[in-house]
């Protein structure tokens, strides 16, 4: 929390941030104001709804600190910067965002709100440090709609790989510098992402899908086609790195190929799963020439991501936010994200400190949390404090039961 207490102006409003803070992380099962509020001792969520909504203070100024924060703790010359976007299921039309859209959390059509997001992933450890809202186009055409939500006037409609080379240019903007850049089949068959990072001398392996042409030899060819047609010695078996049940072992190729309008050197990649036979392709480009073991490595960053909305949501309450507006969606964002990326780094530090022992797996962000939660937070509830906000949450339901019945009583 000191790190960012110097970016509000007012003590009481840095002391909100930090309960928000030790809320998100502790081990309510819902996290939003009320609970949170409950969790701190508050009389009323109305300090954290301020907080979200209407207090002075920057959220970019704090993702300077989360990315700070990140690059002290997990910074190595070997990061890649890891882009996918993720969906939250909502309720109702009015959350800033929300359409019926595809969203690979729940995996098909829902009513749901889908951000891009940024993470940084080394060696030692990996957290989002930055993310982008998806407005969809019946939000952007919609003048009154974003006026309501707080959308920013001239924002206009962008495509999830529009906003990735957006998240990228102002991670670069802030000092955090990285060979490379993966991500899935969204970003990876989008040619002016891949033009944005070739002429910014920034590698990339991007997913992209088997019906997808490259040039070899002067001839466009599909992925797909290229693989069916690789000889036994062009696959070797390589690492994609650690996964929850060991090392992620698969077959891979490498081809040239040819991208005469664009700088650098380019391959095809292909992973092949032994056991189902299942391909994957990936175009990669670099400034440098390049080895099999580098990209794989590469590749294998992906995952992170995944890991890291998974564990975001799971502990620090990620999706669980009850706010509407543009303002409260991205200061929620930035201090869930604050909270995990500490959770993350000081895990890799005790991890550092730690004597080894091979009979224990390592000290896991979920252990880390646990043992935060019981020597740090234990919060100490009395009586008077439980029976008060008992009766505040029966007085709202109450109001909320007054209302209901009058608008089934008033004629339409």
């Amino acid at each position: 929390m000191d790190t960012i207490t110097p970016r509000f102006t007012r003590h009481e409003t840095a002391r909100n941030a930090g309960a928000f803070l030790l809320g998100v992380i502790s081990s309510l099962a819902t996290k939003n104001c009320w609970t949170m509020a409950e969790l701190s001792g508050h009389s009323t969520p109305d300090k954290l709804q301020h907080l979200l909504s209407r207090a002075k203070w920057d959220a970019d100024d704090v993702r300077e600190d989360l990315q700070q924060l990140v690059l002290d703790g997990l910074g190595t010359d070997q990061a890649v910067l890891v882009i996918d976007e993720t969906g939250d299921l909502k309720k109702g039309t009015k959350t800033v965002g929300v359409q019926r859209q595809y969203t690979g959390t729940a995996g098909r059509i829902e009513n749901c709100q889908v951000a891009v997001y940024l993470t940084y992933a080394t060696a030692l450890g990996h957290a989002l440090i930055d993310r982008a809202l998806y407005l969809p186009r019946s939000w952007t055409n919609d003048p009154t709609r974003l006026a309501e939500a707080g959308v920013p006037e001239g924002t206009e409609f962008a495509t999830k790989p529009v906003l990735a080379a957006g998240l990228i240019a102002r991670a670069r903007a802030a000092g955090i510098t990285t060979q490379w850049v993966a991500g899935d089949e969204v970003y990876g068959d989008d040619p002016k992402l891949r033009t944005m990072l070739a002429h910014n001398h920034i590698g990339y392996v991007l997913t992209v899908g088997c019906h997808r042409q490259v040039t070899i030899n002067g001839y466009r060819r599909r992925a797909d086609t290229i693989a069916a047609k690789l000889p036994a010695r062009a696959w070797k078996h390589v690492s994609a790195g650690q996964g929850s049940k060991g090392e992620r072992w698969y077959s891979w190729a490498k081809v040239t190929i040819t991208e005469p309008d664009l700088p650098g050197h380019h391959w095809l990649l292909i992973r092949r799963n032994d056991t189902t036979g299942e391909l994957a392709y990936h175009r990669c480009s670099h400034p440098q020439q390049t080895s099999l073991t580098e990209l794989v490595r590469v590749a294998g960053r992906r995952w992170t991501i995944e890991e890291s909305f998974q564990s975001s949501k799971g502990l620090t309450g990620l999706d669980q936010h009850q706010v509407r507006t543009w303002t409260s969606w991205h200061r929620w964002t930035i201090l869930v994200m604050l909270a995990h990326a500490f959770l993350a780094v000081t895990t890799v530090a005790q991890r550092a400190i730690e004597a080894v022992d091979p009979s224990l797996i390592r000290l896991s962000i979920n252990e880390f949390r646990r043992l935060f939660i019981a020597l740090v937070l234990a919060p100490l509830h009395t009586n008077t404090r439980l029976f008060d906000w008992s009766r505040w949450r029966r007085l709202h339901q109450k109001r909320a039961q007054l209302c209901h019945q009058k608008r089934r009583s008033t004629p339409q």
